[in-house]
């Protein structure tokens, strides 16, 4: 139906029908909730209550204070454990060999709880004995004992953090505190242990290890002194050698003997000077100091002073004053000649200090080559000194940590990396089950379960949807109101199997009233006031040739693949009949074929179904029913059939516009299916169709002329292009001249 399928996407949800719906259920969602409560409350007391218990280690490097400070000097910082070590630690302490320790320890391969098998029940004695499951009792008790501890040990790491948790459940709650406890001492002792027997390993393997180490210093530094000897590489101090020291030696010599010879040669050439310019040599340095040259300047000036004091008495030629100046100049002379003597003296110094530098020079040289040789030869010595220093330092470390392995190994002064933090203390609560939290979950499970089931059913069913944008859409309301059902007439009803059974809302009787439509109690839509009705004309049906029978129009149905079309059959039951056979006759082509019943005497239902008092279409739409419900299948064929229904008509025929939807939700599912209307007005099919384009059968036989030309004209004019004859098995229908299809 094209009308229905236009209107597809034009729906809502309506969550106030929903919620509606939920509150109508209400004591069913109150006895679902208190049932799924009870349940759980139930449940939670006959499960056996287990009690949890917890211990906490820290994961931290332990060492004793008298060994924690030599590894610092040495620089053997213990690391911190990471990531990876924690978790290596966790699954330490979940290993089978601790586990198995702990077991031990406290006995428990004697306890029911950690041997279940110990005791097998007459099914596992059975099933055993068939040889479909392995006799557990063929595993040692420790291995029994350890499946059933690892099912209730849990081992985690604390986030972000060094610290583990060793948690425990069990039905004792002594044992759920003891576990815990004995896991953490067993830890601490098989880590301290580690660490000894690491300690032993490391002096026996040390052992050999220095003596041999100590055979190669030896030797290494008798290579270093042979080496020394055979290459004259003495040492003189600290990074030296003789050849070195000599050469340094010289060196400096030179040095000082090319200053000694410039400071003679500059002496020597200031007196040449000196006495070139005929200046006074008492003015030199070197003539000063002289004590020559002290005594004659004494006899100079002595002599000086009494040839002064004469020559106030005596005259100038004078023998003694003669004699005095005689005296003078002889002894000017000699200081002439003592400095003369100076000069020489000076100038065979510089000589000697030049010949001094000449032989220290030829020296330096022969001392540099074999400083240079002495060099080559170092390089192989300290190669040689190299390998001594590092078989010493070598030996000097093991014999570090064979002292410091052997110490702890005595004094067993080796803690675990690991200290308990938080000891394990006997629960005063049980963990599992917890009986309250259980029960409420239990109640709003069964709550929710009811409301979802509830729901589904609204939504399934179509009563919780609701037409959107449309000016005829009445909104569907359920109340319960007094209003009376017509009466409407049953021709030739059977009886009926259970009469108290019949719907509340009024009474169905023959009484053999003119059949009539459930579209007739629909009230008139207002027209769109732009809609133009202008009279229109069928397209050629099976009419054309002449066959108007239920096979022809079957066999037109099924060829032009109509999926919805409405039947309208004047004559009253005796169309409804023909429109019977007419499904009958598609079902028997293998389409899935569906018929909807809108009469008001239910024919179709009475011909189909087991009983009139089926829930149909008007239970739909008065939400009385769901979808599941009011599809049944006919006695007599494949079809499917919805039936009228019990409901009351005029409140069923509210929801004409939700009855579009369903309509076409169903064409969905069936191949055809045929909307029987009865004898309807044109006004009622315009307003199931929702005024759209839609294939109309008029099922005929027995109808009066006039009144089908009539029915025609009124269809064409409403604009139905698409109308089929139908006058049953073998009548033929009425002609009218001018009109063979309208």
């Amino acid at each position: 139906m094209s009308g229905v399928h236009e209107r597809q996407q034009d729906v809502d949800i309506d969550l106030g029908g929903l919620f509606g719906a939920i509150w109508r259920n209400r004591m069913r969602v109150l006895l679902a909730t208190v049932a799924c409560a009870g349940v759980a409350f139930v449940g939670a007391n006959l499960i056996a209550p287990k009690y949890k218990s917890e211990a906490r280690l820290l994961i931290e490097t332990r060492e004793p204070a008298f060994t924690t400070g030599q590894d610092r000097a040495q620089g053997r910082e213990q690391p911190a454990f990471d990531e990876l070590g924690i978790a290596s630690q966790v699954q330490l302490l979940q290993s089978a060999d601790l586990i198995k320790q702990v077991a031990r320890n406290m006995k428990l391969y004697e306890l029911e709880e950690f041997d279940t098998t110990a005791k097998p029940s007459a099914v596992s004695d059975l099933l055993v004995l068939l040889g479909i499951k392995k006799n557990p009792l063929d595993l040692p008790p420790e291995e029994r004992v350890l499946k059933e501890f690892s099912e209730k040990l849990v081992v985690y790491q604390v986030e972000r953090s060094r610290v583990i948790g060793i948690e425990f459940s069990s039905k004792d709650p002594r044992l759920a505190a003891e576990i815990p406890n004995e896991m953490a001492k067993v830890y601490l002792s098989l880590q301290s242990g580690a660490k000894l027997d690491t300690n032993s390993e490391a002096t026996r393997w040390l052992e050999p290890e220095i003596a041999n180490l100590r055979e190669k210093v030896r030797e290494a530094e008798q290579k270093v002194a042979e080496y020394r000897s055979q290459s004259d590489l003495l040492p003189t101090g600290e990074n030296s050698t003789f050849a070195v020291q000599q050469l340094n030696d010289i060196s400096a010599e030179v040095a000082r003997m090319r200053g000694e010879r410039a400071n003679a040669e500059a002496r020597a050439e200031s007196v040449r000077a000196v006495l070139k310019n005929g200046g006074a040599p008492d003015t030199l340095t070197d003539v000063v100091g002289s004590q020559m040259i002290q005594r004659l300047k004494e006899s100079e000036a002595q002599i000086q002073g009494q040839i002064s004091d004469l020559s106030t008495s005596l005259l100038e030629g004078h023998p003694r004053l003669k004699g005095l100046r005689s005296q003078l100049t002889g002894i000017r002379g000699q200081i002439k000649a003592e400095t003369q003597k100076i000069l020489s003296s000076l100038e065979n110094e510089a000589k000697t200090a030049a010949m001094r530098e000449t032989q220290l020079v030829q020296q330096l040289n022969t001392l540099k080559a074999n400083a240079a040789r002495a060099g080559e030869d170092e390089v192989g010595l300290k190669a040689l000194e190299r390998e001594a220093a590092a078989q010493r330092q070598l030996l000097e470390t093991y014999l570090a940590r064979y002292r410091e392995a052997t110490s702890r190994t005595d004094s067993s002064s080796t803690p675990a990396d690991a200290r308990i933090i938080s000891a394990a203390v006997e629960p005063t609560e049980v963990s599992f089950p917890k009986v309250v939290p259980i029960t409420i979950v239990g109640g709003v499970a069964g709550f929710a379960l009811s409301a979802i089931v509830i729901l589904l059913a609204e939504l399934f069913s179509g009563r919780a949807l609701k037409p959107v944008g449309s000016a005829a859409t009445v909104p569907y309301r359920r109340e319960d109101d007094d209003e009376e059902m017509e009466s409407v007439a049953i021709v030739h009803e059977p009886a009926v199997r259970n009469p108290a059974a019949r719907p509340e809302y009024g009474a169905i009787k023959d009484i053999g009233v003119p059949a009539r439509s459930l579209l007739s109690d629909i009230g008139p839509a207002e027209e769109d006031e732009d809609e133009a009705v202008e009279p229109a004309f069928a397209e050629p049906g099976p009419e054309e040739d002449g066959d108007f029978t239920v096979a022809a129009v079957a066999r037109h149905l099924i060829e032009n693949n109509i999926s919805v079309t409405v039947s309208v059959s004047p004559s009253g039951d005796r169309g409804s009949t023909a429109t019977v056979m007419l499904a009958r006759h598609i079902a028997e082509q293998h389409r899935k074929t569906l018929i909807i019943d809108l009469t008001g005497s239910a024919c179709p239902t009475r011909l189909m179904a087991q009983s009139v008092h089926l829930p149909g279409i008007t239970d739909l739409l008065v939400g009385d029913a769901a979808f599941g419900d009011i599809i049944h299948g006919d006695r007599l064929s494949g079809a499917h059939i919805i039936p009228r229904g019990n409901a009351n008509i005029k409140r069923a025929m509210r929801g004409i516009d939700r009855l579009a939807m369903v309509i076409d939700s169903l064409s969905d599912a069936y191949d055809t299916v045929i909307v029987e209307c009865g004898p309807a007005e044109v006004e009622g099919v315009r307003r199931l169709t929702r005024g759209q384009e839609t294939d109309i059968i008029l099922s005929i036989p027995g109808a009066d002329e006039d009144e089908i030309v009539d029915l025609i004209g009124a269809f064409g004019e409403a604009g139905y292009n698409e109308i089929v004859l139908m006058t049953g098995e073998g009548s033929e229908p009425p002609h009218h001249p001018g009109r063979r299809a309208a």
